[in-house]
């Protein structure tokens, strides 16, 4: 009898599995480079193709795309041999002097037919220059050192402003935003778009400066407004105090986001809590609208990154009142002497401090004092800790005009080619002193390009457009 061995099931259920087709394999293979591939371009598409407000609405349905955005790069240090022979301590100590006449970036806003003309506050005494700067008329006599302004005597301990209809700001809009707040005091029935559409002619705009804020209030409303820089808390108060609507132009760093420029108005100060309460376009307006609340310290904190500017609003017949609140600051002159006073205060107080460096430069080119301004800017680009923010140049442009006009116009570019890199090619003043160094250098074609790229970013842009008429002619 012959015995059989057993079946082994096990190998026969082994031999009933057949291996996967081979199409199968590289199926999957394929599938999975396809997804590293579709992830890659993804990226690319998302870093280098989608305008900021499409990266935003990106980020906004997936915040892990965040990690996916470029980091801004510092702007260029100046090279030793480059720099002024001015000395940081012949900045601190240099004198208070004002010069007989200012350039002006833009002509004066017309008085209304009802105010003298010797009575309207200039709007301000800009940076930014036209293509043939004019000097202002009677330049005041002051003091060479200016005075306290005294505004801050004999206010309550606590004011707060009533009427303000809070708005809140969408994409890239706390200009627009606070403009409107501001004049909702005034019964402004229109809302933020009306302000958008004459301040922000291509969206994906990065700035909308001071000045544009003022033009827009005394050409389209029946408001009045100014600007100056050198403010300080006690002027703050004192404006809320008299309800008068003021905008504040500070520094500001959100949960998520780098160092940004943000405007905030201002509608309420208590002295013994040693806070202001704010309606803040992208924070909110507190827990039942009386404001977003801000110690005086902070706010001054983030007030000092853009040299202390303030917007006022104002009705014509209240004009004498505006001038009696501000004192000194009523005139450009004095305030720009203001500004450059603290700022050498701040600098002495801590020379590692950028932005009192930088807001002395600021000072110096209203004063038309280039050279020093030049010196002034260098120092707080080579103030490394802490670093200056690299998006300083979307918003304030007094460092292109000081090198402009002591002839330096490498740095210029070389500064431009920086803010091209973090965002400046939304900011038509980036491409309106390319413009200029350009034309100093005797590139005409390069600089009619470029005044024609800053009025591709900005139409109301009247002294990109000058330069490309002068260019024409």
């Amino acid at each position: 009898m012959t015995i059989q061995p057993p079946e082994n099931h096990a190998r026969d259920g082994h031999d009933s599995l057949h291996a996967p087709p081979r199409w199968l394999l590289w199926g999957l293979v394929a599938l999975f480079i396809l997804a590293i591939a579709g992830g890659i371009t993804g990226v690319w598409i998302f870093r280098d193709v989608l305008r900021p407000s499409q990266q935003q609405r990106v980020m906004d349905m997936l915040p892990f795309m965040r990690a996916f955005m470029r980091g801004g790069e510092a702007l260029p240090t100046p090279e030793l041999q480059l720099t002024s022979t001015i000395s940081a301590m012949d900045l601190l100590n240099s004198p208070l002097e004002i010069p007989t006449s200012t350039p002006t970036a833009t002509a004066e806003i017309a008085a209304s037919p009802t105010a003298a003309p010797t009575q309207t506050l200039p709007p301000d005494a800009t940076t930014l220059p036209s293509a043939t700067p004019t000097p202002t008329e009677n330049a005041p006599l002051v003091s060479p050192t200016p005075a306290p302004t005294q505004v801050g005597s004999n206010l309550p301990t606590s004011a707060r402003m009533f009427g303000f209809s809070y708005v809140r700001q969408d994409w890239n809009n706390c200009g627009p935003a606070n403009i409107t707040m501001a004049l909702s005091y005034f019964g402004w029935q229109e809302d933020m778009a009306a302000a958008v559409s004459y301040l922000k002619t291509d969206r994906e705009d990065k700035n909308v400066s001071p000045i544009e804020m003022v033009n827009f209030v005394n050409e389209e409303t029946g408001v009045r407004a100014i600007t100056r820089i050198g403010g300080d808390l006690d002027v703050l108060r004192a404006l809320i105090a008299t309800n008068f609507p003021v905008v504040i132009e500070t520094g500001y760093m959100f949960e998520g986001y780098d160092w940004i420029g943000h405007y905030r108005t201002l509608v309420a100060y208590d002295d013994l809590q040693q806070i202001f309460y704010i309606y803040d376009s992208f924070l909110g307006s507190g827990g039942s609208g009386e404001g977003f609340a801000e110690s005086y310290a902070e706010l001054d904190r983030h007030w000092q990154a853009f040299n202390r500017t303030f917007i006022v609003l104002y009705q014509q017949e209240r004009e004498n009142e505006l001038r009696a609140v501000l004192g000194d600051l009523a005139d450009p002159t004095m305030a720009a002497e203001h500004a450059l006073a603290t700022a050498q205060e701040e600098a002495r107080a801590n020379p590692q401090n950028s932005f009192a460096w930088f807001n002395m430069g600021t000072a110096f080119v209203r004063l038309s004092r280039y050279e020093e301004a030049a010196a002034a800017y260098d120092r707080a680009r080579q103030v490394t800790v802490p670093q200056m923010p690299w998006r300083m140049l979307w918003y304030q442009f007094g460092m292109y005009e000081a090198y402009y006009e002591v002839g330096r116009y490498d740095d210029i570019l070389s500064l431009v080619t920086a803010n091209l890199t973090n965002g400046g090619q939304y900011v038509e003043e980036t491409f309106y002193w390319q413009g200029r160094a350009y034309l100093a250098q005797g590139q005409d074609n390069l600089a009619a390009e470029s005044f024609r790229r800053a009025l591709a970013n900005n139409s109301h842009f009247d002294a990109a457009r000058e330069a490309l008429e002068a260019l024409s002619s």
